[in-house]
């Protein structure tokens, strides 16, 4: 991709090793709160995830200083992290897991969603000028998408959504999502050329969706439309990959087999995703209880939420809220 940032992986240093970065809180943003995003605002929709880390505070600087969450709480077991006093990411000491591997059922990718476009061509320059390495960049029709991984090789999606009003929904139910070159140059047209660690998440940044390593799309495309209740959005190459959401937002959850195909049940004491959890409104509780116990879903009750193991072991939480 020809850029006049030139962001190519070749120029792109580790973000660890190429710019000190200071472990701590993120400063709390002082914007006047936004209108929530439409990712965010649906009866179902993306709560936190939890996952497991080898290096506590390498995790902890890079989803703090790098994405910009707020450390809420720590502990020598625990941290959790946010933005606007609102939990996103829970890391979990655990420092004799073995690595991630990408051949399991388990985490592709967690996409934190800014506020709006220009958001996200501010932290794509402010990554770009530390150094931050990136994997890929897209153009999704209905979003604009940078794509990185963490220092334990969690994938990591940065994206802003187009208006829903413009996207285009096909008569089987289906929205149209692209794969097509990000025009960076236009993304970051008109905004300064600088940026400092550490970064501070915008208000009104959220977890918009996750998507997961799978064995099977057809298993996937069973646990979460027959068992959660969420709609299909979309199922792509060759049932490579399938994509399920809440409310007509172009999905939630994804879902892929491009490294995963035939896995089983995921593997104990391993880095990498612990848990997704999902916000939902407190009267689908009862129909999701329900849901869940004719498909024959291993699920228990935690408080007032529940917790679902997914075909290959992941618990999946359903929080009630709002």
């Amino acid at each position: 991709m020809t850029s006049s940032l030139d962001i190519t992986r070749r120029a792109a240093l580790h973000v660890l090793g190429a710019t000190p970065i200071l472990l701590g809180a993120a400063a709390p943003s002082l914007a006047a709160p936004l209108k929530p995003s439409f990712a965010v605002t649906t009866p179902i929709h993306i709560n936190s995830v939890t996952l497991r880390v080898r290096d506590m505070m390498v995790m902890t600087a890079f989803y703090g200083q790098v994405l910009g969450l707020a450390v809420l709480s720590a502990d020598t077991e625990r941290t959790v992290l946010g933005a606007d006093g609102v939990p996103l990411v829970t890391l979990l000491n655990k420092p004799n897991d073995s690595p991630d591997d990408p051949s399991t059922a388990g985490l592709y990718h967690t996409a934190f969603l800014m506020p709006d476009r220009k958001e996200l061509g501010r932290w794509l320059i402010t990554a770009y000028v530390n150094g931050v390495p990136f994997t890929g960049f897209a153009d999704h029709s209905v979003s604009e998408a940078l794509y990185l991984d963490d220092p334990e090789g969690n994938g990591v999606e940065v994206y802003a959504d187009r208006p829903h009003e413009g996207w285009t929904w096909k008569a089987d139910g289906q929205v149209k999502m692209g794969t097509d070159e990000l025009n960076v140059d236009d993304l970051v047209s008109g905004l300064p050329r600088d940026g400092k660690l550490p970064y501070t998440a915008p208000a009104g940044f959220r977890i918009g969706h996750v998507h997961m390593r799978v064995g099977d799309t057809a298993q996937a495309r069973d646990f979460y439309v027959k068992a959660t209740g969420l709609d299909m959005t979309a199922l792509i190459a060759n049932e490579s990959a399938a994509f399920f959401s809440n409310g007509r937002y172009h999905h939630h959850v994804g879902s892929n087999v491009w490294q995963s195909r035939g896995a089983g049940k995921r593997p104990e004491n391993m880095s990498g995703l612990e848990t997704a959890a999902f916000t939902v409104a407190p009267d689908l509780m009862e129909g999701l209880r329900t849901r869940l116990k004719t498909h024959g879903t291993d699920m228990k009750e935690d408080g007032s939420a529940l917790v679902a193991l997914d075909p290959w072991n992941t618990p999946i939480r359903f929080i009630p809220g709002t």
